[in-house]
């Protein structure tokens, strides 16, 4: 192994290691650097070859939770085309992925609205990232403006997030109904908003 890929490995060890302590008790904000070091199997000097300090980390587990939220999306496409479901199979998929990995969601909703106004920034921006490809899915799909298209995607990712920090802590047969739940309100959703463009190309011709 190069010297490269070893301090990449152990910086992913690091990042992995944050995500792992974090949990329903402990938000970001109480994880300590020796903690991190200690689970990433790393001398807390050697912390500082990855990372300037913890915000530094924190940040990057922000990006990371927003990759893999855009990743989770374009793993529902995929699906969708063999199953045909757009909203069941893109909400059953979002669950999974809190289910999965409730540390990263945790991070997200916390740091959401946390005391740090750059974590609260580095959030809004990953989120925004992620409505703006669902709005692009949207606006390719159904066919209506890009503007419509961007209201409607802002709508369904508030909606989603609320079902999901209510899943977190959740039993599996409250999960199934909170699924089941969001999948109706996201459909209404859908209807209200292809109503809505029709009768608003009604009054315009």
């Amino acid at each position: 192994m190069t010297r490269a890929q070893q301090k990449e490995k152990t910086r992913r060890a690091i990042i992995d290691a944050a995500f792992q302590q974090l949990s329903a008790d402990k938000g970001y904000s109480s994880l300590s650097l020796r903690e991190v070091a200690r689970e990433a199997g790393i001398a807390p000097t050697s912390f500082y070859r990855h990372f300037t300090d913890m915000d530094e980390l924190g940040l990057t587990l922000v990006d990371e939770a927003g990759l893999m939220l855009r990743q989770l999306l374009r793993q529902a496409r995929h699906r969708i085309e063999s199953n045909g479901s757009v909203i069941r199979t893109s909400i059953e998929t979002f669950m999974e992925f809190v289910t999965g990995h409730s540390n990263v969601f945790r991070l997200l909703l916390r740091e959401r609205s946390g005391t740090s106004a750059a974590f609260r920034s580095a959030v809004a921006r990953e989120i925004y990232h992620f409505g703006a490809e669902l709005a692009d899915y949207l606006r390719k799909e159904t066919d209506c403006p890009a503007e419509r298209a961007q209201m409607q995607a802002e709508a369904m990712v508030i909606l989603v997030f609320h079902a999901g920090a209510d899943a977190l802590d959740a039993t599996a047969e409250q999960r199934k109904q909170i699924t089941q739940r969001t999948i109706m309100q996201l459909r209404w959703m859908a209807h209200g908003a292809a109503s809505y463009g029709r009768k608003t190309q009604l009054s315009q011709s």
